[in-house]
This record gives structure tokens, C-alpha cells and sequence, in this order.
């Protein structure tokens, strides 16, 4: 049994300062001690960069490494401090000069180790150069080489290294300022010094970073209003497409059904097969009307609400088929295996393509018989939607189409990771067959 909150109380830290200061000594122990000697290759220019674009052939390849020559450079010019003095013998100068090169070329592959070996190098030069002159603690030599190492790894890390940085190094030399003075005080400490230069170094450094991290997101932001634009724009225009689709298609469609309802009572004593076919246009162009509303208020509007009239299943395919029926089409259903409830996804997709295949049926073979087969299987359902060719093509014109029946049949089955086939048969008709996958019930819904 794990002990209550309250038995933690004596150890949540109750000052916001105190809470302020181990976060910061978190920040401190993750940017300087946390793989403080990871190794961190400084990378090459880009072949985009502005100094690489400028030239070409074998000297724009020598430029990308202008950063490493730089860095070495500085290594040159803090070793030369170093070693060029006339007071020290050729092995005390070589051996500064090393303590002040190796630190500022180690910045290049281990950032956060060079600016330790420049912290260890610097009371170690101080003590080979014996300086009781006006360079202590720091040497010309570990002046110019700490100078050099903060700036470089200031550009490589980010400003609150920086920060920790010149605080350790501020920390540093006023420690030995009071406790290792060693008879210096008389000549003062370099410490004020190396720190000002080094603050305003950082700070233009820490200038660079943020603004060029604002600019960043600027551009981010930008990239991100513009993407949102487009969207709107898209919403927009689908919007506006809907609209002008609705106004025209809801327009024929109710003079479709008006005229239907009112055509029967246009002629003297009409035949009662003409009245139901009548009445059936009417109901048909009425349920397409709905239909429509339907579907296009999901396009026209972002806060639409599914309505709540169910969606049709395979539970009302014969009335489906009673409808096509009624419009001229022959045609027989089939139905094996157990009858089962499938998921709602699926009944409605089977239910769509089925739809979709007669009407291409009444479409592109007027007056030709179908057949529907519908199969509940062991893992899943399968359809198949078959017609005879037209008896008499020649007289009977197909009604052209804008071809994404098939299409849309075909995405259906994809959404559901299915299987489907459309093509003609060997008698001249037109077959589709379709499987769609379920996945069986667990025990635990069984």
C-alpha cells in the first residue's frame, strides 16, 4: 500500500525561489555535466549557404569548411599568445602553447569538453608560466584561449549554456581572487576583464541565437497561416461549389417530382401501371432530393450534425430492389449462408455498391435482367452484382455517365481494405464482385 500525499509534505518545497534554484541547477547539471564530452561534430556549410553559392568548382568545396578554419585559426592565434614570451624557456612556451590550442580545435567535435579543458588548462598554465606579473589568473596564452572556446561553444550551444558558462567562469576567478591570491593582489586581477570582454561577446552571441530562433518561428507561423489560409480557401470554394450543386440539382429535382405528381392528372383516364409509374418517379426523385440535402450539408457546413435517421443496411436491400424493380429492372436476389449483423461500416458499403451496380445496370443496359448474390462467409461478406447484356442495344440507347460509379465502388472497398473486380463477362454482360473483410468476434463479445 503506497503511503499518502501527505506523508511527502515534509520534503515538497514550499518557496517558489527554491523551486526557481534547483530547476536552474537541473539546467546547469543537463547543458554542462549531462555527456558534458559527447562527441558533437561542428558540420560542414551547406552547399546553400551564401558564402558556398558565391563560388564554384573545387574552391566552393574547399569553403564549406571555412567554420574549421576559422576555429583553427583562433587555435593559432591563442597558441602564438601563448608561447611568445622571451621570460619562459622554448619548453614552458611549447607546453602553453598546446594548453591553448588544443582547447579552442577540441570546440569543433566535444563543444562542452573544450570549455572544461580550458577551465583545467587555465590554472595549470598559470602555474608553468610562474605569471607574477599583472596576468593572473589568466595568461595571455588561457585569456585568449577561454576567450575564443566560450564564443565558439556559445554559437554551437544555445544562451543559457552561455550563461552557465561565464557564471562558472566568474565563480572561477573570484576563488582564486580571495583564497589563491599568491602575492598578486598587488598587481590586480585580469578576472574583471576577461569577464566583460566575454559577457559582451556572449551577449551578441545570445542576440544572434534569439533572434535568429524568433525568425525561425516567424517562418514557422507563416508556413502555418498560409497552410490554414489554403484550408480556408479550400473550404471555402467547397462550399461555394456545394451550394451552386444543391441550388441546380435541387432545382431539377423537385420540377422532376412536381411534374410526376402533377402528370397523371394531365391525361383522361390514365392506366393504373402509368399512375404507379408515375408515383414511383415522384418517390424517386423525393428520396434523391433528401438524399442530397444530406450528403452536401456535410460539404457546405463545418458545424454540421449528422442527422439522426439511420443509414441503410442490407436489411433493406429488398426494398431496394423493390424500387429498382418498379423502374423496369428484372431482377433475382440470392442470399447464403447465416445471416449475421455486420458492422456499420460494412452494411452501409454493401449496401452502396449494390445500389451503385444497378443503377449502372439501368444506365448502360436498359432492360436487361440482373442478379444479386450476397454471401455471408467465414470472415467476412462477399457480393456479387451480375447483368445480362440488352436484349435489343440497337434500339434502346444506353444514358451516358460520368464514369466514378465504379470508382466510387472501388474506395469503398479500399476504406475497408477489401477486394473487388469489374469487368465484362464472356455473354456480353457486366459483373462485379466484391469481398469485404470482418474481423471475427472475440469470445468476450460472443
Amino acid at each position: 500500500m503506497e503511503p499518502p500525499d501527505s506523508a511527502y509534505e515534509p520534503y515538497k518545497p514550499s518557496s517558489p525561489e527554491f523551486r526557481a534554484a534547483m530547476d536552474a541547477l537541473r539546467g546547469m547539471r543537463q547543458d554542462l555535466f549531462h555527456d558534458a564530452f559527447a562527441y558533437r561534430p561542428l558540420p560542414r556549410l551547406s552547399a546553400h549557404a551564401p558564402l558556398v553559392r558565391r563560388l564554384r568548382g573545387r574552391i566552393g568545396e574547399y569553403a564549406t569548411w571555412t567554420p574549421h578554419a576559422v576555429i583553427t585559426a583562433f587555435g593559432v592565434l591563442a597558441m602564438l599568445i601563448a608561447s611568445n614570451s622571451a621570460m619562459r624557456g622554448a619548453g614552458d612556451n611549447a607546453i602553453l602553447g598546446l594548453l591553448a590550442l588544443v582547447p579552442v580545435l577540441l570546440t569543433m567535435v566535444r563543444p562542452i569538453g573544450a570549455f572544461w579543458m580550458s577551465m583545467a588548462a587555465t590554472p595549470v598554465a598559470a602555474v608553468v608560466g610562474a605569471s607574477w606579473g599583472d596576468e593572473w589568473p589568466w595568461l595571455a596564452g588561457a585569456f585568449a584561449c577561454h576567450l575564443f572556446v566560450l564564443t565558439i561553444v556559445a554559437i554551437r550551444t544555445r544562451p543559457r549554456t552561455a550563461a552557465w558558462m561565464w557564471a562558472l567562469t566568474a565563480v572561477y576567478g573570484l576563488v582564486v581572487d580571495v583564497f589563491f591570491d599568491w602575492g598578486h593582489s598587488a598587481f590586480g586581477s585580469d578576472t574583471a576583464q576577461l569577464l566583460s570582454f566575454s559577457a559582451l561577446v556572449l551577449l551578441a552571441v545570445s542576440v544572434r541565437h534569439i533572434r535568429r530562433e524568433a525568425r525561425q518561428e516567424v517562418t514557422a507561423q507563416q508556413t502555418v497561416t498560409a497552410h490554414e489560409r489554403s484550408r480556408r480557401t479550400l473550404l471555402e470554394e467547397r462550399t461555394t461549389i456545394a451550394r451552386e450543386l444543391h441550388d441546380v440539382v435541387a432545382h431539377h429535382m423537385s420540377v422532376v417530382a412536381i411534374q410526376a405528381e402533377a402528370a397523371p392528372y394531365r391525361v383522361e383516364n390514365p392506366p393504373p401501371e402509368l399512375e404507379k409509374a408515375f408515383a414511383t418517379i415522384r418517390e424517386n426523385a423525393v428520396a434523391a432530393l433528401a438524399e442530397l440535402r444530406r450528403v452536401l450539408g456535410v460539404v457546405r457546413a463545418e458545424d454540421y450534425e449528422a442527422p439522426d435517421a439511420p443509414q441503410p443496411t442490407l436489411a433493406d436491400l429488398d426494398a431496394l430492389l423493390a424500387n429498382v424493380r418498379d423502374a423496369g429492372l428484372s431482377v433475382d436476389r440470392t442470399t447464403t449462408g447465416a445471416i449475421r449483423e455486420l458492422p456499420q461500416g460494412v452494411e452501409l458499403s454493401a449496401y452502396r455498391i449494390v445500389q451503385e451496380a444497378l443503377s449502372n445496370t439501368l444506365r448502360h443496359a436498359p432492360g436487361a435482367a440482373a442478379k444479386v448474390e450476397v454471401s455471408y462467409v467465414l470472415g467476412g461478406l462477399g457480393l456479387r452484382i451480375v447483368n445480362e447484356p440488352p436484349p435489343n442495344p440497337s434500339l434502346v440507347k444506353p444514358s451516358p455517365g460520368a464514369g466514378h460509379g465504379i470508382t466510387g465502388m472501388r474506395e469503398r472497398v479500399t476504406m475497408l481494405n477489401g477486394e473487388m473486380t469489374a469487368a465484362r463477362t464472356d455473354e456480353g454482360g457486366y459483373e462485379v464482385t466484391v469481398f469485404l473483410p470482418v474481423a471475427a468476434a472475440s469470445e468476450g463479445e460472443a
